[in-house]
């Protein structure tokens, strides 16, 4: 018996596989015919030969399995609140900031602002203008949060009085910290330093602080990873939505805080204060997220991204298999909605630490569970799923914890990898508030940015220099 000619070939019908441009499939379904289309890009250019190299390292595969693996494993329970100065060790005149190093000289004006304002709290200027004077002097160290392990918002100023969060991942033995939340509008984290600020500042440090604190250790350790797991089956993202998550918090909290030793009128209005703030949660997910990427850190040859963070002008990754080096780019500046009658020209380049949020797999990854935050942060429904569903082609793998229903409870996409992202030319998509240029400026908007480019290559270099010979 014998084959048919081609094997068969000219007797069924034909699947057409294509990459790369989309012309020639389109030409194909005009006639007819079935195409089974592949997204395809060139790798980012000028990185084919150290490319290569990384992605022929035989520690990679384990590695990146590894950092994954102990992401997803990873605990975060509050476990306590404290002065910065107990639980960070910051000594008088020591402000921590976020993102990457930064001195005065290069710093944004929300940055500025914000250390203006720390300075005023803090009590070691009496003026904003001799604040500054002090601060172009060099008067005062400046240390970005992550050398700390703790994690700010926006300008993430953290001065040795402010209260923290304090988070334990008892599986990794990891802790990291944040600041409370002040809410919304004219506050430090996005550059304002005015009398209500440091006002509102010093009502935190005397009440809210130690209320919390006492709710906490009354209550015993609360479960911020199960809290995040929920949210997401709730409508929020983790970042720039967190309303459901705010109000579980305060649910956890609000027992302790009703039976606090405390006046009846402080206790009030620090339940009215906290239930109020629909961002009131974002300051225990960012460290969170932090705890996960903790955990993942400093594996040799792993290529997974443990740290994003912004400063206001330079964004700055740092990876798994190269330690604590930080590799940088100018700040994008977001693309999204502005609040009255503020528009792009008063927004300053990207700034935070809460990208830690898209680092862990949630933020801009988890879009999809929270199609209502495009009204805040612009783009429509099919925009949030397909944000979600791009992130998959740059990770690691899925968050058995963080499941996404309208994609069939799959886990949201976690561990990017930067041989991905140079191979496929995709960035992260990071969902973020927007301060505005202007030191004392406050908040702008909202909206959507990524990295820049240049990041991911300079990890990838290091990445192959430290490849064993």
């Amino acid at each position: 018996m014998t084959s048919p000619p081609l094997q068969g070939l000219l007797h069924t019908e034909p699947v057409v596989a294509t990459a790369g441009v989309s012309l020639f499939a389109e030409a194909l379904r005009d006639q007819a015919v079935a195409v089974a289309e592949t997204d395809w890009m060139p790798p980012m250019a000028g990185t084919e030969a150290e490319l290569a190299r990384v992605m022929a390292d035989p520690r990679r595969a384990a590695a990146n399995a590894l950092a994954h693996a102990r992401m997803v494993a990873a605990e975060a329970s509050l476990v306590d609140v404290r002065p910065a100065a107990q639980c960070l060790g910051l000594e008088r005149g020591t402000f921590l900031h976020a993102g990457p190093p930064i001195e005065w000289a290069r710093a944004s004006g929300p940055m500025r602002g914000a250390l203006i304002g720390a300075a005023l709290f803090e009590g070691l200027a009496d003026t904003p203008q001799e604040a500054e004077r002090q601060l172009e002097r060099g008067a005062f160290d400046l240390e970005p949060c992550h050398h700390r392990d703790a994690v700010g918002p926006m300008a993430g100023v953290v001065s040795p009085s402010m209260w923290m969060y304090e988070l334990r991942d008892e599986v990794h033995d990891n802790t990291s910290w944040c600041s409370l939340n002040e809410g919304l509008g004219k506050v430090l984290r996005y550059g304002a330093y005015g009398p209500e600020v440091i006002e509102r500042l010093h009502w935190m440090t005397r009440v809210l602080g130690p209320l919390v604190q006492q709710s906490v250790r009354a209550t015993g350790p609360v479960d911020i990873k199960g809290i995040i797991a929920q949210m997401l089956q709730m409508g929020d993202e983790g970042h720039n939505r967190n309303r459901a998550g705010s109000l579980m918090l305060l649910r956890e909290l609000l027992p302790g805080l009703i039976t606090a030793q405390a006046p009846a009128s402080d206790i009030a209005e620090a339940v009215r204060f906290s239930g109020a703030n629909e961002h009131f949660f974002l300051n225990v997910g960012m460290p969170a997220c932090k705890l996960a990427t903790l955990a993942a850190h400093g594996i040799p040859g792993s290529t997974i991204v443990t740290t994003m963070a912004r400063n206001g002008t330079d964004f700055g990754i740092r990876v798994s298999g190269t330690g604590d080096a930080w590799f940088t780019g100018p700040a994008n500046t977001p693309q999204g909605l502005f609040l009255g009658d503020y528009g792009p020209e008063d927004a300053n380049p990207d700034i935070g630490d809460s990208a830690i949020t898209e680092t862990g797999g949630i933020g801009g990854f988890a879009m999809a569970a929270a199609p209502a935050i495009v009204k805040f942060v612009g783009g429509d429904v099919p925009f949030a799923l397909e944000a979600t569903q791009r992130m998959y082609a740059i990770t690691q793998g899925e968050h058995t914890a963080y499941t996404v229903p309208i994609l069939e409870f799959r886990g949201t996409p976690t561990g990017i990898d930067v041989t991905k992202v140079v191979r496929t030319g995709i960035l992260p998509q990071i969902n973020t508030g927007m301060a505005g240029a202007v030191a004392g400026t406050g908040q702008v908007g909202a909206g959507l940015v990524t990295p820049p480019q240049e990041c991911f290559p300079a990890a990838l270099t290091a990445l192959a220099v430290a490849l064993p010979d």
